[in-house]
């Protein structure tokens, strides 16, 4: 994905204008490094302990015993050395459950979600590269100008629908330029560029259906298929897609009627610039149609390939699967996206010497969300190696027996939302937390689809306003609306939806 955009001009190491030191929020690789230190130092003081595991690896209620791990200072601190090691390729010895990278069992570590995060980001460049995306959905923007309400819900709907497919997010950065200047010619203000980006995008990943950033690598985490609780997660997406929107259109067409009620107010040229911008966009070609065609068909694929439609179609969990079903995850996955990439490349007419260079380049850019999967991983191994994972999973049992399936899928969204204002890397927060809330599902007698499904609303939720995301803290520094302005714009939408995801989540827990 993209890289973030400033949110204002710094001088050197952080110095605002005049000399002042501001506060920048650590990146998500120094928070987990941190994390994974402080994780480190607290298994010293937790007791170790261990469930008994049924036949499919969850743990079995009742059954914590304190355990000794037998770990010497330097064990432990082999622990801390090689924790990203682990967290990539570590293997779990079946007799004593320990994980490293010499042992033999089953692999531990994330190098699949890895290298899916490696070849999906070639794909992501390469169809970039390509112009069709950009071209398309600029050509949409052109032919919707004249019908405003219209061209708002158009541009929402097509980046809610990539935001729940494939995580579309910071890619948005790059629209400002186009959609502040149209919405302006229109008769509307900054605002509603800014909602119509942010929110467009936002809630599509918070009601993420197949993301693979989110649901993908949080399933993975979970010990369940991408397809798992896919139908709840797009009812989620469609009602609150059409609510959020309703929500901006409606705001839309009273800054229209009246000026005034603008919350962004009209800078000096704002006229000027839209008249400016609101010539004939680049046309599209046939390679560049034969490329959206390809694409669309390749995420269609993708859920396809992953969706238990048996369990889907019957609503039974333990229906044999169709003739027709793959299955496939991480591996196949990956193996599409790196020959999706080629195929885009070959359809888009880049040449060869083109498309290897945008495949690696696009596997490099993606290598910064790949690492912090890693080194969420890593921390999961440094508890397992000590054992402490099945106490701290003890330690709130006593609270989840004898909650409702419906207020512990709530209890899970609350307690993520925290989380994900520390760690806005939805694939790190996913990797670090679903060890620990996917088991509490488990003595819960909730689905981990809806564990996951509470957890990807928590961090889709947070990253619609919180400032230590590139997405909104940059998109509202490139629209000029200023922070404070788009929290007040946007704080009953978040009220709203905060209602309607507990609303859907309470709906998953009953039927499961």
């Amino acid at each position: 994905m993209s890289g973030p955009a400033p949110a204002e001009r710094t001088g050197a190491d952080g110095d605002a204008p005049g000399g002042r030191r501001r506060f920048v929020f650590p990146d998500a690789v120094t928070v987990l490094a941190a994390v994974t230190l402080a994780v480190w130092l607290l298994a010293f003081f937790i007791p170790s302990g261990q469930y008994e595991r049924d036949a499919d690896g969850a743990p079995v209620e009742g059954t914590y015993h304190r355990t000794e791990t037998g770990r010497s200072l330097t064990d432990r601190f082999n622990d801390l050395f090689l924790a990203p090691v682990n967290g990539l390729y570590g293997i779990q010895d079946a007799d004593t459950g320990e994980v490293g990278p010499d042992l033999s069992g089953e692999l531990y570590g994330s190098a699949g979600v890895f290298l899916f995060v490696l070849a999906i980001g070639a794909f992501i460049t390469v169809v970039f590269a390509t112009g069709a995306l950009d071209r398309g959905i600029s050509r949409l923007a052109h032919r919707l100008r004249r019908r405003g309400t219209l061209l708002i819900a158009g541009i929402m709907a097509v980046f809610s629908l990539l935001g729940t497919v494939e995580g579309w997010a910071e890619e948005t950065l790059g629209f400002y330029g186009l959609i502040v200047p149209l919405m302006l010619a229109l008769g509307y203000d900054r605002m509603v560029a800014t909602g119509t980006i942010i929110l467009g995008s936002g809630t599509g990943v918070l009601c993420s259906t197949v993301n693979p950033f989110a649901t993908g690598v949080a399933s993975s985490a979970a010990g369940i298929s991408l397809g798992d609780g896919i139908a709840l997660r797009a009812a989620m997406w469609v009602v609150l897609t059409a609510v959020t929107i309703a929500y901006v259109a409606r705001y839309a067409s009273r800054v229209r009627r009246d000026a005034s009620r603008s919350l962004s107010g009209f800078l000096p040229g704002d006229r000027e610039q839209a008249a400016e911008a609101a010539g004939e966009p680049p046309v599209l070609t046939g390679p560049h149609r034969a490329v959206l065609v390809v694409v669309g068909l390749v995420f269609a694929f993708m859920v396809f390939s992953v969706v238990p439609w048996s369990s889907a179609l019957t609503g039974d969990a333990g229906a044999g699967p169709y003739g027709f079903e793959l299955g496939w995850s991480f591996p196949q996955l990956a193996a599409l996206f790196l020959c999706a990439a080629v195929l885009v490349g070959l359809v888009g007419r880049m040449g060869e010497q083109r498309i290897s260079a945008t495949l690696v380049r696009g596997a490099g850019d993606f290598i910064s969300p790949a690492l912090v999967i890693v080194l969420a991983r890593g921390v999961t191994v440094i508890m397992n190696n000590a054992r402490v994972t099945d106490t701290v999973l003890h330690s709130v049992e006593s609270a989840v027996r004898g909650t409702s399936s419906a207020l512990f899928a709530i209890i899970v969204f609350v307690v993520n939302l925290p989380l994900a204002f520390l760690i806005p890397s939805s694939s790190g927060h996913a990797t670090l937390s679903m060890p620990v809330l996917a088991p509490l599902a488990d003595f819960a007698g909730v689905s981990r689809a809806v564990v996951v499904t509470a957890w990807q609303s928590a961090s889709g939720w947070m990253n619609l306003w919180v400032p230590t995301t590139a997405v909104t803290i940059g998109g509202v520094a490139l629209a000029k609306v200023g922070y404070h302005r788009y929290l007040r714009f946007v704080a009953p939408l978040l009220a709203v939806l905060a209602v309607l995801i507990c609303t859907f989540l309470v709906l998953g827990a009953a039927l499961t």
